[in-house]
């Protein structure tokens, strides 16, 4: 395992980049100060917007920090199946008293302007998710001095983005809360996604790349287990969702431990991809017809997200979560990065103190 990426930051956890207004710079500087690596979502922000986060942050601490960006997406909707789901919400609209977006309202999420920002003030880390970029992107964030990494949701995703040149894959189990990575979105393969350990061992089978495993983990012992796994580290989102720095809806927040939200599903609901959030009545009524339209399902529903967050209606809202929410902690970034990595010793203390063969009481 290459040691390039895991000697930017002490402990073996990377705070996950959430787009929506989560990652702020407080909770990636706060994560990136107690030890972690903190990391910013470029997704849904303009160029000058991730710049102006990007200064933030460096304001905020001087230690090794990541931006993710998304991929531009092929244009392959079914304009009349997304025309057909605009109806289908013509109750929601009415109710929360907003117009629908419009779902023509860009599918490059300002990529190549992204670019030049990183590439002219470069970041030590950078990561993407919904495909592989071009070997040449990443041999120019390379020269930057940028280390490079990109989601994998299987083991062809892997082998792709260990030819295309990056440093390393961050290896997604369908466990995880928010967007799956997958390159290609096949509505054939929905629910039919690897779970991260299982993930895990058939990247390390098919690549020699360090893997970044994400997923699902809560806890520092799960953090020693992925580490044993053969994973390099390990990237915890809906952990720090909860997080006081972090920046997600205080009704997002609640959701995550509210005993009326007991279950997450992968939905194409709210943004025409797959993506794990606890289920709620939006999900439940419009998830069996949306159609695999992202980004333009995504503009489609974002007035209406917006307003049932500002009505204080978590029925409304896409309360991404991963499969380990009920867990979730009320704690500062930089003391739950402190309480994972005493969790994550004591596991490790645990397993070598073990007898060979025997197993932990």
């Amino acid at each position: 395992m290459s040691s390039a990426l895991t000697d930017l930051f002490p402990h073996p956890i990377v705070q996950a980049p959430m787009a929506g207004g989560v990652s702020v710079p407080q909770l990636a500087a706060a994560v990136s100060e107690a030890g972690g690596l903190g990391f910013l979502a470029a997704g849904y922000k303009t160029a000058d917007g991730m710049y102006q986060e990007i200064k933030q942050l460096r304001g905020l601490t001087g230690r090794p920090f990541g931006v993710n960006l998304f991929m531009p997406q092929p244009e392959y909707a079914d304009a009349a199946a997304v025309d057909v789901y605009a109806h289908q919400l013509a109750g929601e609209a009415a109710w929360y008293e907003t117009e629908l977006g419009d779902p023509d309202s860009g599918r490059d999420d300002g990529y190549d302007a992204k670019l030049a920002v990183l590439l002219d003030n470069p970041v030590p880390v950078v990561s993407f998710h919904f495909g592989v970029p071009k070997p040449e992107v990443l041999e120019s964030l390379r020269r930057a001095g940028t280390f490079t990494l990109v989601t994998v949701t299987a083991p062809d995703e892997a082998l792709a983005v260990q030819q295309a040149g990056a440093d390393a894959v961050i290896v997604q189990g369908v466990e995880a809360g928010g967007h799956q990575g997958t390159h290609r979105d096949n509505p054939e393969t929905d629910r039919s996604g690897l779970g991260l350990l299982a993930l895990i061992a058939q990247v390390r089978e098919t690549v020699s790349l360090p893997i970044v495993a994400a997923g699902g983990i809560m806890r520092g012992s799960q953090i020693a287990a992925v580490l044993a796994a053969g994973a390099a580290a390990a990237q915890l989102g809906t952990a720090f969702l909860a997080t006081q720095e972090s920046g997600a809806n205080a009704l997002h927040k609640q959701a995550l431990t509210n005993p009326l939200f007991v279950r997450t599903e992968l939905t194409r609901a709210f943004s025409g991809r797959p993506a794990r959030g606890l289920v709620n009545r939006f999900m439940r009524e419009h998830g069996p017809y949306a159609p695999a339209a992202y980004p333009e399902v995504h503009h489609l529903t974002s007035p209406l997200r917006k307003k049932a967050a500002a009505s204080g209606d978590a029925q409304g809202m896409a309360l991404w979560a991963g499969q380990g929410h009920r867990m979730a902690r009320d704690l500062p970034a930089g003391q739950l990065v402190e309480v994972l990595a005493a969790e994550l010793d004591a596991a490790a203390t645990a397993l070598s103190a073990a007898p060979e063969g025997g197993a932990v009481g």
